[in-house]
């Protein structure tokens, strides 16, 4: 089976790492130097786990969280969360609250929407939305647009991996950004230096992980 030469970052967590390799890769947003396998940490219950800690240390007392909206296959991190920020010991409005975790359907035009049965957990509510990464930032930005138009108040935006310090006007909240990667770079498809001096695209990537060229 094809795989890539991955290596590690780590942080002050022991089990809680950052998998990268390094290459030409492509997403369906832009180019990048980097490719960032966050697989284990949405698959693995140890790593979710720590994922969740170190985002729920960013939410203090004033932040507001009724449910999570949980994008790029980010539930199970996203249900840790949701323990973590309303145990009694962490000094959070949430407290002995229950939160509601929740992910959108997309349809073919990549809106995203919410059934009937879901509006209710998302009107009126203060929602957390919570990525694998940000960089072009379209996917969260549609998440952003979603939750009001359905009549909730974005209350925070988290992502393991981030480039960008805000999105849709909101802070990010974010585990790594590039400052932990030695010279990353992102550009837009259409004006990839790479592409430029004919580097060929070593993989596919998206959130579910890569398909090697």
């Amino acid at each position: 089976m094809p795989t890539l030469n991955t290596f590690k970052y780590s942080t002050k967590r022991n089990n809680l790492f950052l998998r990268v390799a390094m290459g030409h890769f492509a997403t369906s947003n832009c180019h990048s130097n980097y490719y960032i396998d966050v697989v284990s940490q949405k698959a693995r219950v140890s790593e979710a786990k720590a994922v969740a800690q170190e985002l729920c240390s960013y939410y203090y007392a004033d932040t507001i969280v009724d449910t999570i909206l949980c994008l790029d296959g980010t539930e199970v991190i996203g249900a840790f969360l949701a323990d973590s920020l309303s145990k009694a010991d962490f000094l959070n409005m949430n407290a002995h609250k229950s939160i509601y975790v929740i992910t959108p359907e997309t349809t073919n035009g990549s809106q995203l929407l919410f059934r009937d049965n879901i509006v209710p957990m998302v009107a009126g509510k203060n929602v957390m939305i919570l990525a694998v990464s940000v960089a072009s930032g379209k996917t969260v930005e549609a998440a952003v647009d979603a939750v009001r138009y359905y009549g909730g108040t974005v209350s925070g935006i988290s992502a393991i991996f981030s480039t960008a310090k805000q999105c849709a006007g909101l802070p990010v909240r974010s585990i790594f950004d590039p400052n932990d990667l030695e010279n990353y770079q992102s550009y837009p498809t259409h004006d990839c230096p790479l592409c430029k001096a004919g580097v060929k695209l070593d993989a596919l990537v998206n959130s579910h992980g890569f398909s090697k060229l």
